[in-house]
C-alpha cells in the first residue's frame, strides 16, 4: 500500500503533467514565436493543452521517481518544443533565450506556489491552523512536492549537457569560436546524461535541496 507521502508526491507529479510541463513547453514556444520562429505555433505547440506536450516516457519517469524515491527525487520531461534557430532574431543569443524560457518558467511556478507555503512554514499560528485540518495539511504537502519537482527539473534542465536547455544557453553565452568547438561534443550528450544519472545523480539533489529549503522557508 502506498504511503501518504508517495500519494502526495504522485498528486504533485500529476499536476506537473497537466500544468507544469505544458507551461514549460509553452514558454519555449512563446519565446521562439516572439523572436521570429513560428515552427512551434504551426505544429500546435503554442498551447497550454497538456495533450500536445505529453511524452509517455518522460511522464512515466516522473511518476516512477515519485513512487520509487518517496518524493525525494524527480526526473521527467515533456515532448521537446520544435524550434528552428535560423528563424530566431539575435542568432545564438536568441536560441539561448528560448532555451532559458522553460527553466525560468519552472522557477516562477516554484516561487509562486512557495510564497503561501513559506508564509505558513515561517508563521507558527498559520502552521498550527493548517496542521489542525487533515485535508489542508495534505494539500499543503502536495504543494511542497510541486515546488520540489519544479526546482529539480529547473536545475536538471540547466545542466550544460546536450540536449538539455542548459547546453543551448551555454552555446548562446560563449563566443562563436568556443561554441563551434563545443558542438563537436554534442554526440556524447546522451552518454554523459546516463553517466550523470547513474554515477552522479546526487549532484542535482545537492543543488536542488538548498533552493527548495530556501523557497519553503525551512
Amino acid at each position: 500500500m502506498l504511503s501518504e507521502a508517495v500519494i502526495q508526491a504522485l498528486l504533485a507529479a500529476g499536476i506537473m503533467l497537466l500544468i507544469g510541463f505544458p507551461i514549460h513547453e509553452f514558454s519555449h514556444a512563446f519565446a521562439a514565436y516572439r523572436l521570429g520562429d513560428s515552427t512551434a505555433r504551426w505544429q500546435g505547440r503554442l498551447s497550454l493543452d497538456p495533450r500536445v506536450h505529453f511524452d509517455p516516457i518522460g511522464g512515466l519517469m516522473l511518476i516512477l521517481g515519485a513512487v520509487l524515491t518517496g518524493g525525494h527525487f524527480f526526473l521527467g520531461w515533456a515532448k521537446p518544443t520544435p524550434v528552428n534557430p535560423y528563424n530566431l532574431r539575435y542568432g545564438r543569443r536568441g536560441e539561448a533565450i528560448v532555451a532559458a524560457a522553460g527553466p525560468v518558467s519552472n522557477l516562477i511556478m516554484a516561487a509562486a506556489v512557495a510564497v503561501p507555503v513559506r508564509l505558513i512554514n515561517t508563521t507558527p499560528e498559520l502552521f498550527v491552523a493548517v496542521g489542525s485540518n487533515n485535508v489542508s495539511a495534505f494539500l499543503f504537502n502536495v504543494a511542497e512536492f510541486f515546488v520540489a519537482i519544479n526546482v529539480f527539473l529547473m536545475i536538471f534542465n540547466l545542466l550544460p549537457i546536450p540536449p538539455l536547455d542548459g547546453w543551448r544557453v551555454l552555446m548562446g553565452l560563449v563566443d562563436a569560436r568556443t561554441a563551434y568547438t563545443l558542438r563537436q561534443y554534442e554526440q556524447y550528450g546522451f552518454l554523459l546524461l546516463v553517466i550523470l544519472l547513474v554515477a552522479g545523480g546526487g549532484i542535482v539533489g545537492n543543488l536542488a535541496f538548498p533552493l527548495i529549503s530556501f523557497l519553503l522557508g525551512r
